[in-house]
């Protein structure tokens, strides 16, 4: 059962016209506009499971830009506590995706649901670095327990459509991902009253002088 919604989720990232439609069939309209934007930005998308690899899930979503291990739960609960083999599964993706500077999501798909049915939760990691960086601050991370454990909790997920436009724009908004990653910067390195900011802006009041 489970490899069957692993396949629905293999085709939407893969940007296969029939599974990106059979998908989004009890969608609203703006989330099928949404989820129709990976026909243009597909993944190739490999199944992981059986490989013998801890820590790569159960599928590989892979772009030019992108790649993500993705570890598949399916259930008619809406929250799932990791424990013995799916604890292991989680200790494995956080390991790997510190090791190799990754950002392992998990989907977890909703039973008997109509509209969207699918949720994305990334694995939090110390080692990503520039765009990925970035991006993940759009996705939101396991929730955590009381005693601080991982655990997935459906409502508290990125839908799949939303994951889809976000990655779907991700070149083209390059430009504001280096912007933002630069202002970062320099917000936390220039402080109100930073003699480097003051000097900015007496430079740019001489700019404004001249223009006039």
């Amino acid at each position: 059962m489970t490899s069957q919604y692993e396949r629905e989720l293999r085709h939407v990232l893969a940007g296969i016209p029939t599974g990106v439609e059979a998908v989004i069939k009890s969608c609203s309209v703006e989330q099928k506009e949404r989820m129709r934007l990976v026909l243009r930005r597909p993944f190739l998308v490999v199944r992981a499971a059986g490989a013998g690899i801890e820590g790569s899930g159960d599928l590989l979503a892979l772009r030019g830009d992108l790649s993500f291990p993705i570890e598949v739960k399916t259930t008619k609960s809406k929250k799932i506590y990791l424990s013995g083999r799916t604890l292991h599964q989680y200790e494995a993706l956080v390991y790997e995706g510190e090791r190799c500077g990754l950002m392992p999501l998990y989907a977890h798909r909703l039973k008997g649901t109509r509209g969207d049915s699918w949720r994305i939760f990334r694995v939090e990691t110390s080692t990503l670095e520039g765009r990925l960086r970035v991006l993940a601050r759009r996705i939101p991370p396991l929730p955590r327990t009381r005693k601080d454990r991982a655990f997935i909790d459906w409502d508290q997920g990125l839908p799949l459509n939303e994951f889809i436009h976000i990655v779907s724009h991700h070149n083209e908004n390059s430009t504001s991902l280096e912007y933002i990653q630069k202002r970062s910067v320099i917000e936390g390195e220039v402080g109100v009253d930073s003699p480097v900011r003051a000097s900015i802006l007496d430079e740019l009041q001489r700019r404004r002088t001249i223009t006039r």
